[in-house]
């Protein structure tokens, strides 16, 4: 009878349960079946008393205390062991209604328990309540500040980035590129805004540095190439002017370039340099409001836009870029995969140490947090529902078995105990009453 009772036998672990167990689920398994021996165990016993005490009470009738209380053991155990194997089979292979409630109401009992999860713990009050009890940057912020842990964050995100690069398409990035460039580069006019950074260049003053460089710069290509100035001037001369005369100029004119140019350097107000700054406003002036000059520069840009050329720095910027950012995402001692872990542990400290910040930001998770729950609650909730029902009902009843059969062991173990106190008492009662009547 208890053989028969045993929702799990050996044998129907064999051919029903093919799949393997893990290693909790295993343990599981030993401990229920050792809970299903001790509860059959206790029924066999129930029954062997009742036997003898029955058999012998007439002779001995303080036995009939004992007949009681095994009958009344025998009762609540055999109870017991029918409300626990309905929930997850049919007892006896007998099809007695509201039997098998596990597999013959899964999908209703996923759908309640998705509706027990959305509506207690997914909830606004639920939400902020648990966040309300610890600060979620603080502990970010302590796991962050540890430069181990820093380091590791920045490997993970790596090897995601790393995938990411793999899984982008090189002509696809490439077209996004030039489509940027188009869109915020080339659909405004050039000019009016050439015009006003130049203008505040040379309101600034910022001019004379670029003024400098290229005076610094002549003066050494002249020093450096005394001759060059010489025979441009000595090509003018007429022919028959001598060659002593020639080489006087060409060194006369030489000299007089190098003071010029050392004039103009050291004399911020000299007339040539006062003449280019007036030559740099009056073009930026022209960028802004010359329909010719504007219409100039739309034409350059145009030209350029019709090229290849831009198709080829958007191939060529986006291969530098890819390349280099694999490497250093690759190398751990780049400064790229450096500059990431140095910044998630400041980052982290920042956020352990400013109570100012660690509040923003628990309030901002806290924030977001609610707004997933109040706007996809629901979905989430459904998770539980469509697992349920995409679960095998005997894996299911096996499943729930093993996580709970256990403790439901314990019930027929009580059933079986306050069965036989119920049946003792009872014939205690109705003795007593029988003798008084």
């Amino acid at each position: 009878m208890t053989r028969e009772a045993e929702p799990l036998t050996a044998e129907r672990e064999a051919t029903a349960s093919p799949r393997i167990l893990s290693d909790a689920d295993a343990a599981r398994l030993v401990a229920l079946r050792q809970m299903k021996r001790i509860a059959g165990g206790l029924l066999v016993l129930a029954a062997v008393v009742f036997a003898v005490s029955f058999s012998l009470q007439d002779t001995y009738p303080w036995l009939a205390y004992v007949r009681a209380a095994a009958e009344g053991a025998m009762v609540g155990a055999i109870a017991d062991w029918f409300a626990v194997t309905a929930l997850f089979r049919h007892p006896f292979g007998l099809r007695i209604p509201h039997t098998a409630i596990i597999p013959t109401r899964k999908d209703e009992i996923g759908a309640s328990l998705g509706e027990f999860v959305e509506e207690n713990f997914l909830s606004e009050e639920v939400v902020r309540g648990k966040l309300a009890t610890f600060s979620v940057a603080d502990k970010v912020g302590t796991w962050l500040a540890d430069p181990r842990n820093a380091a590791r964050v920045s490997a993970e995100g790596a090897v995601a980035a790393q995938g990411m690069l793999k899984l982008l398409s090189d002509d696809d990035v490439r077209d996004m590129i030039e489509r940027l460039a188009r869109r915020h580069l080339f659909e405004p006019e050039w000019a009016p805004s050439l015009g006003r950074v130049g203008s505040q260049l040379v309101a600034a003053d910022q001019q004379r540095a670029a003024v400098d460089a290229v005076l610094d710069a002549t003066e050494t290509w002249l020093v450096a190439h005394p001759d060059a100035l010489g025979d441009v001037v000595s090509e003018r001369l007429p022919r028959w002017v001598p060659g002593f005369v020639s080489g006087i100029v060409d060194d006369r004119a030489h000299r007089e370039v190098l003071k010029l140019l050392q004039s103009v350097r050291e004399d911020q107000q000299h007339p040539l340099r006062l003449s280019i700054d007036k030559y740099l406003a009056g073009v930026t002036d022209r960028l802004q409001h010359d329909p010719e000059m504007i219409e100039r520069v739309e034409a350059i840009k145009a030209d350029f836009l019709d090229s290849p050329r831009l198709r080829e720095f958007a191939d060529e910027l986006w291969s530098s870029v890819k390349v280099s950012l694999a490497d250093s995402l690759a190398d751990p001692s780049s400064e790229l995969r450096i500059g990431a872990e140095a910044a998630l542990v400041e980052v982290g400290q920042r956020l352990s140490k400013d109570r100012v910040l660690a509040g923003k930001v628990d309030a901002w998770i806290a924030d977001a947090a609610t707004y997933v729950v109040l706007n996809y609650r629901h979905d989430l909730a459904a998770v539980i529902t469509e697992t349920v029902e995409r679960w095998d009902a005997r894996e299911t009843t096996e499943k729930i078995e093993l996580q709970v059969g256990k403790d439901l062991q314990f019930i027929r173990i009580n059933g079986t105990v306050v069965g036989a106190l119920a049946g003792v008492t009872i014939y205690a009662v109705a003795t007593g009453v029988h003798a008084l009547f």
